[in-house]
């Protein structure tokens, strides 16, 4: 038996989707899929010290027409992030 199970040090799985009817190039989805990837790897870790032992998975759904810049993707992402941490505050309570 592993001394750290991997749920302990990954709380959280990720899945992320862009949609094929919106961006019919797979490159598009791709790069969209790539910088979610990218502001999620960057601002995880807060997420993960909230959660005190608890686990989660989240799923993240691409919906825009457009692709967004990394600016405002990683703004996006901080926002549903914290979100996500005061539900798991008020749940804890």
């Amino acid at each position: 038996m592993p001394a750290t199970l991997p749920t302990q040090k990954y709380p959280v799985q990720a899945g992320f989707t862009a949609s094929s009817r919106n961006f019919p190039h797979a490159v598009d989805r791709n790069r969209i899929k790539r910088l979610g990837r990218e502001c999620w790897r960057l601002q995880k870790q807060e997420l993960y010290d909230s959660l005190q032992g608890r686990q989660m998975a989240v799923f993240f759904i691409y919906t825009d027409k457009k692709i967004a810049d990394f600016p405002t993707l990683h703004h996006k992402f901080s926002v549903i992030l914290n979100r996500l941490q005061k539900e798991f505050a008020a749940e804890g309570k």
